[in-house]
């Protein structure tokens, strides 16, 4: 019983580490969102960002996904 119980432990133990790190994680996400670091207390208001302010450059997936869909229309 204490060998089946031991593998129990074994097999549920990094699943339990990986759930204790994502939420590590996500508070520490969302303390970066909320604009305050692990040691601040208070908050700074922040600018939200438009659409229209962000750059229209298409980015390097866009690219290549253009370049491979104008082979398939030419190649059909």
């Amino acid at each position: 019983m204490l060998v089946t119980f031991g593998l129990l432990v074994l097999m549920v133990l990094p699943s339990v580490i990986g759930i204790v790190r994502d939420r590590r994680i996500d508070r520490q996400l969302r303390e970066a969102e909320e604009g305050r670091g692990p040691g601040k207390e208070t908050r700074t208001p922040r600018k939200t960002q438009k659409s229209s302010d962000r750059s229209t450059v298409p980015s390097t997936a866009t690219w290549y996904a253009e370049g491979r869909r104008s082979k398939k229309l030419v190649n059909s």
